[in-house]
């Protein structure tokens, strides 16, 4: 018999579900981070920036301010219009959900800026199409307050984060960061593209 017949079959491909995660960046130096319990499925036991899948009802929330238009034609580059909203939109409510912090309520979207974006590798039982915003820590209302679903929540130097045991995509945020940060406010409103992490395999390692 032939090997191919032999072959087992390939597993299906679950698609990616919309996702977007929040870096409050404070100072130019520190980030907001915490560990995801042992419990989670996904990502477990790693450090992580506050953020989840988009719900159906974020992609008509309201906001008081929209995204700036050039960060919505960046996101829009790989998302309708009602999902570009709805991204910031999930940053925003899983930040409050997350952390206690707030953009407001309903929150402002305007101080967002988009720093990469990274999918889950096929073949994983659970996958993510996952768009990370950044905004200034001085921006953020309320008390750092965790709802237990971030561990050890707080904000991390950078350089001390990256000298973790990290996933690849949390490294490559991190990475994209400082170079974002090396941008001057025009040359950031100038890019046309975002990085994008997209793996065959190893996203969590």
């Amino acid at each position: 018999m032939p090997d191919s017949a032999e072959a087992s079959p390939r597993p299906k491909t679950v698609p990616p579900k919309p996702a977007a995660s929040l870096v409050v960046l404070r100072e130019g130096a520190e980030v907001l981070m915490g560990m995801r319990g042992a419990g989670h499925r996904f990502m477990p036991n790693r450090l992580v920036f506050p953020g989840g899948r988009v719900d159906r009802a974020d992609l008509r929330a309201p906001a008081a301010t929209a995204l700036s238009p050039h960060v919505r034609a960046l996101v829009e580059k790989n998302a309708s219009p009602a999902l570009a909203h709805g991204l910031a939109i999930a940053a925003a409510r899983e930040l409050a959900e997350e952390t206690g912090l707030s953009l407001g309520t309903p929150p402002s979207l305007d101080d967002l800026d988009y720093l990469c974006r990274a999918v889950t590798p096929p073949g994983l039982p659970i996958r993510f199409n996952a768009r990370f915003f950044v905004i200034d820590a001085v921006r953020v209302r309320g008390t750092l307050a965790g709802s237990g679903e971030l561990e050890g929540l707080r904000y991390y130097p950078i350089a001390e984060a990256l000298a973790l045991n990290l996933a690849l995509a949390t490294r490559f945020v991190l990475e994209n960061l400082k170079l974002w940060l090396t941008l001057s406010p025009q040359e950031r409103a100038a890019r046309t593209t975002t990085p994008l992490l997209r793996l065959r395999r190893g996203f969590t390692e």
